[in-house]
């Protein structure tokens, strides 16, 4: 059996989000090793944000 590819319009938000950033950071030429850098940054603040709000219990 093989799967079918969905639409992007139909895609997980996640995935829909996923193919926007990696189309923005590809228009900006920069060095892979820059992007990913930028990448670990964007992360690791996400991160330390989420776990600021997370509820504790």
């Amino acid at each position: 059996m093989v799967n079918k590819p969905v639409p992007l319009a139909q895609a997980a938000i996640e995935i829909q989000l996923a193919v926007d950033l990696i189309m923005l950071l590809e228009q900006q030429q920069l060095p892979p090793a820059v992007i990913l850098a930028a990448l670990e940054i964007v992360q690791a603040d996400f991160q330390r944000a989420f776990a600021a709000i997370k509820p504790q219990g």
